[in-house]
Order: structure tokens, then sequence, then C-alpha cells
């Protein structure tokens, strides 16, 4: 029962009272119990009515959250899907449809469900794979050394074992960052790469060739590896184990994902859990600060010209324009550097395959239409005598 209607039943089971107990009790008292009837009659009715909107709302809204745009969503399972074991580490992944395979890879702090509205539809048409990165996800929190290179690694193995042929693959962030350094080391697993707003740099032609490593500086100067460096990574930890207990919080994930969404309704519970499920391992504080402290600091090594340069197969850029971290003038870039480029401008932010999935899957699936056609041996009955 509604707060409304005990509010309703509390003010006429008074009325009663007082009608009945006092001294003109007859037919003034007669028309205040049904002045009194009238007005539990109209607040309850009104109570009814708001709990039946209230009702409605909700059914409407629970709809919308199962089936954003009206689309098929990946069923949230808390204990994962499929597991395969790399270096001995479980590495979690979706797999769906049949078909020529394709692999999604998501960003950083994200995890294979970040697809849950491209896998049910890509999945109509081809064999659609989902992995989590080492140390993302619901794949181990292994404490490594993370490197650019772990990753393009895993991908690869993955899809040796796994998929066990030729692959587009398809990234988002630091997803799409992995996926093109994928496709130069291993060409011949690779027919294809799609780019969503993609992590990594290019080369800044003002700046001086790189230093030596900073390891290399430190084994031959005392004072740097055995004071500097250690209190270096002391203070580094207590910040970074802040910002770490920080950005866990289920409510700051939220404000983050909504500043990167320029349409937020995709911003629900389970995006918001999907991120914050993980952060719950024993060992992903120590992956944070290894990511942080490590990863980034290094990631001008693999500049985006030098990956560009290898690459040897069709690519694709869903760039969502509005993005305030990675705006157009990089997906431009990379098309004026890579010939065999085709670029399709989204209305969205960062993670545009989950704020304006219809779109980016219409995109998508038109470009694979096309790869599709350009891997077809010519009809021999067309061909010239």
């Amino acid at each position: 029962m509604s707060v409304a209607s005990v509010a309703a039943l509390r003010t006429a089971g008074s009325g009663r009272r007082c009608g009945a107990g006092s001294p003109q009790a007859g037919l003034n008292g007669g028309k205040f119990l049904m002045m009194q009837r009238r007005e539990l009659v109209t607040k309850a009715g009104i109570a009814l009515s708001v709990c039946c909107s209230m009702a409605s709302a909700a059914t409407a809204t629970a709809a919308a959250k199962g089936s954003a745009q009206g689309l098929e969503m990946l069923p949230f399972k808390a204990d994962g899907y499929n597991f395969w074991t790399w270096k001995g580490r479980r590495i979690h992944y979706v797999e769906q449809g049949a078909g020529k395979p394709i692999v999604l890879i998501h960003g950083f702090g994200a995890s294979a469900f970040h697809w849950r509205y491209n896998i049910p539809e890509l999945a109509k048409k081809y064999k659609v794979y989902a992995i989590d990165l080492l140390g993302f996800g619901w794949s181990d929190k292994a404490l490594v050394d993370y490197e650019a290179t772990i990753w393009m690694e895993q991908v690869s193995d993955f899809l040796r074992e796994i998929v066990k042929e030729p692959a587009v693959l398809v990234g988002n962030s630091l997803g799409g960052f992995t996926t093109l350094f994928t496709a130069t080391e291993v060409p011949e697993l690779v027919r294809g790469v799609v780019l969503l707003n993609s992590a990594g740099q290019f080369a800044d032609p003002n700046k001086p060739a790189a230093a030596a490593p900073a390891e290399e500086e430190e084994a031959s100067n005392p004072l740097a590896k055995f004071i500097v460096k250690p209190l270096k990574e002391a203070f580094q930890r207590v910040v970074l184990g802040f910002v770490f207990w920080q950005s866990k919080q289920p409510a700051r994930v939220e404000k983050v994902l909504k500043s990167v969404y320029i349409d937020s309704k995709n911003v629900d519970e389970y995006l918001v859990s999907s991120i914050t499920a993980p952060t719950a391992d024993p060992n992903a504080g120590e992956v944070y600060y290894r990511l942080m402290s490590r990863f980034m600091s290094n990631q001008s090594r693999y500049t985006l010209d030098r990956l560009l340069g290898k690459l040897s197969c069709p690519l694709l850029l869903l760039w969502g324009d509005l993005d305030p971290w990675v705006g157009p003038a990089k997906a431009a870039r990379i098309q004026e550097f890579y010939a065999d480029t085709t670029v399709v401008h989204l209305q969205a932010g960062h993670c545009p395959h989950d704020e304006a999935p219809e779109q980016t899957n219409k995109a998508l699936l038109d470009w694979l239409a096309s790869l599709d056609a350009r891997s077809k041996p010519a009809d021999p009955s067309l061909q010239a005598v």
C-alpha cells in the first residue's frame, strides 16, 4: 500500500472517531462522515492511479533496460560465459553465432559485456567472439608487467587456438590499439580491422629520439636505483591506491560514463555492474597500479604511425565524433596516413557501440558485407575468354 493510501485511511479513521464522540453526532455528523468518506475515496483513487502509473513506468523502464532501441541484449552472467586457459591463466570470452569470425575487444576498465547490444545482432550473420583482456573483466587479474605486447600476444594466441581462421578484429579505445597491434604482428590471422575511438598516439616529429629506457638509467645510477625509485613507487602506490578506490565506486563509474556518453540512456545498472564487479578481485588494485604506472607511461613506444605503416588489411573507423577524449581529428589523421581506410562518423561519444548500437551495428554489417564481396573469387563465367 502506498504512503498516500495509508495517509488517507488514517485521516478517515480519525474523522469517524471525532464524529461518533461529538454531541452533534446527528445530521451534521452524518454529513461530516459522508464528506470524509468521499475524501477517502478520492484520495484512495488518486493513490491507486499514482501506483498504477508508477507500475507502468517501472514496467516500461525495465523493458527499455532489457532492450535499448528494441535490440536484443546479451544476458548478464555473474559467473561469465566461457573460459580459455592461456599461459596458465583463465581468460573469459563470449561466443555466439555461426559464419566468418569477428573478435570484439573492449576498452580500458570494460569487458566483453560492453558489447551487449552488438553480439546478438552480429551473431545473426557471423561467428562472434568477445574476449576479456588479461587483467580486465572476468579474466584473471594476473600480477605481471603489463605492456602492450602482452595483450597482442593474448589475442594472437586466441585467434590460433580458439578462432582457428582469419578473423575481423573490432576494438574500442584500448581494445582498438590492441587490435591494430595484433593485425600488424600476425597479418595471416586478420582479414580486417575496425577501430572505434581507438587509443594510441602518433609520433611527434618535433620530439627528439627517445632516450635510454628508465630501467637502464636506474641500473647505472645507484642513487636512482636504491633511493629515488623506491620513494617514487611508494608515492605512486599511495596516490594510485586512492584513485583506484575512488574510481571503482558505482556513483563515480556512472559519472565518468555519463561524461563520455553524449546520450546517457544506456548508462544503466547492467553497464555499471559489469565494470565494478571485477574490481572486487583481491588483485584488482595491484593490477590497476601496474597498468597506470607502467603501461600508460610506455604507450608511446608503439605509435600509431609505426603500426599503420605495417598494416596490410582493410581498415574501418567507426568514430564517435562527440568524444571528449578522442575527437574526429584523430580519425582524419588515421585515414590520411592509411589509404585503405573507410570512415563512418557517428553522433556519439567514446563508446559508440554501446551508446548508439543501432548505428554502429548497421555500419559494421555494411562494411563486413563489402569486405566479404572483396574476398570472393571472381565468377569464372564473367571473366573474359
